[in-house]
């Protein structure tokens, strides 16, 4: 299919362009054969993945890259080229990011009780790695090797139209991919910008960022063809590559430490934990908290941690409004007249264990109150917080 649209255009049918060195002979076959591979992939993917914005990025991207290795094939211009390198780049990240939200969904199991959400993170990382090394890396070499050897591109009127075509779709994607961010800022209740930096999902972000740096490295190569043209010096051809694939080092690194921090263990936005820590300090059997900690486990989702200091006394009564307390009292009166030490142990036993169960049920319902108030907290981890004894301080300080 590529090869027909590139042979389609005029001037392919004459002897095909000298191509001036091997790492860009490597790159011709390698996009070549990436392109089969992700042609299918895509294909594949589609099915699974419901994100708009990803799959409108991935249509995108692959139209935009079989018009323009057309025209590299034509012009034999190495910014064209960075741009075919770039539009590989983003659609092979396209296809991981689809590939990490299909996988997210999956449900837990035994060896993931908490579930795949995360996976959605390394995808995201591993696919801004690789705009790294194939596209930054790559488009930078190949612009600084034809610095010195940098011969004017052919056919730049199909170069022209190839890069106001792919503006085109590329906006339209890059315009999906904003409202998809917006509509998860506000979903989380958060400033575009902040979200942009610390949202709880990578993906419409790392979509968004990508056809961004597409549009404006069409524009950066435009500008290097419009100065060749104007001045006759093809310098301006390889240093559009190379600014190209600086742009990508700098949406790579940028996506990189996003998902870093993500994959590492964030906790939940201040905003969310500090309506959690006051409903529970508010609490009538909340005395005290401890060791309060959250952590964010998939986009939007987290888990929460709290060792509490629990009120016995509002506990018990509770418990006893609930069962009612003149049946107890009565079974302790008449244990005391009988002053039989076997029938008032057991008892207390009795009345032991049920009251160990009634702080079972303030936990669980405090951990479905918290789910309720955050509901992305999918997890509540509620311990009762043991204070030191003299004993234990004793122990700690003697070893």
């Amino acid at each position: 299919m590529l090869i027909a649209i590139a042979v389609s255009l005029p001037g392919l049918s004459q002897q095909p362009p000298t191509l001036n060195s091997t790492i860009t002979t490597g790159l011709f076959y390698f996009t070549l054969f990436n392109a089969s591979i992700y042609l299918h992939l895509i294909l594949f993917l589609v099915c699974y993945c419901s994100q708009r914005a990803v799959k409108t990025a991935l249509w995108c991207n692959f139209l935009v890259f079989s018009l323009k290795f057309g025209v590299w094939l034509a012009s034999s211009s190495h910014v064209m080229l960075a741009e075919v390198v770039h539009s590989v780049a983003d659609f092979a990240n396209q296809a991981l990011l689809a590939y990490g939200l299909s996988s997210s969904r999956r449900a837990p199991d035994a060896i993931h009780p908490y579930g795949y959400s995360k996976e959605r993170f390394v995808w995201s990382l591993i696919s801004a790695v690789g705009i790294f090394c194939l596209g930054s890396g790559a488009t930078v070499v190949n612009g600084v090797q034809n610095l010195w050897i940098a011969q004017p591109p052919e056919n730049m009127k199909y170069a022209a139209l190839v890069i106001c075509g792919s503006f085109v779709i590329e906006g339209a994607s890059l315009i999906v991919a904003i409202q998809a961010v917006k509509k998860g800022a506000a979903a989380e209740g958060m400033k575009l910008r902040d979200y942009i930096w610390r949202g709880h999902d990578p993906t419409s972000v790392a979509v968004m960022t990508e056809d961004g740096a597409a549009v404006t490295g069409l524009v950066i190569a435009g500008a290097s063809l419009v100065a060749v043209n104007v001045t006759g010096n093809a310098i301006y051809d390889p240093i559009g590559s190379i600014v190209v694939g600086n742009l990508l080092g700098m949406v790579a690194i940028f996506l990189i430490q996003r998902n870093r921090h993500a994959l590492i263990g964030r906790a939940m936005d201040d905003h969310d934990m500090e309506k959690v820590l006051q409903f529970l300090k508010k609490d009538p059997v909340v005395d005290s908290l401890y060791d309060c900690k959250s952590e964010v486990i998939g986009p939007g989702f987290f888990r929460f941690k709290a060792e509490i200091d629990f009120n016995g006394e509002m506990v018990v009564q509770n418990y006893l409004k609930r069962t009612g307390r003149e049946e107890w009292a009565r079974q302790f009166r008449e244990a005391a007249k009988q002053k039989d030490d076997t029938a008032m142990m057991k008892i207390m036993s009795n009345y032991g264990e049920e009251v160990v169960t009634a702080l079972g049920s303030e936990v669980d319902r405090l951990e479905k109150e918290i789910q309720n108030l955050v509901p992305g907290i999918r997890h509540v981890d509620i311990e009762a917080h043991n204070p030191p004894t003299e004993t234990t301080l004793s122990s700690e300080s003697f070893q």
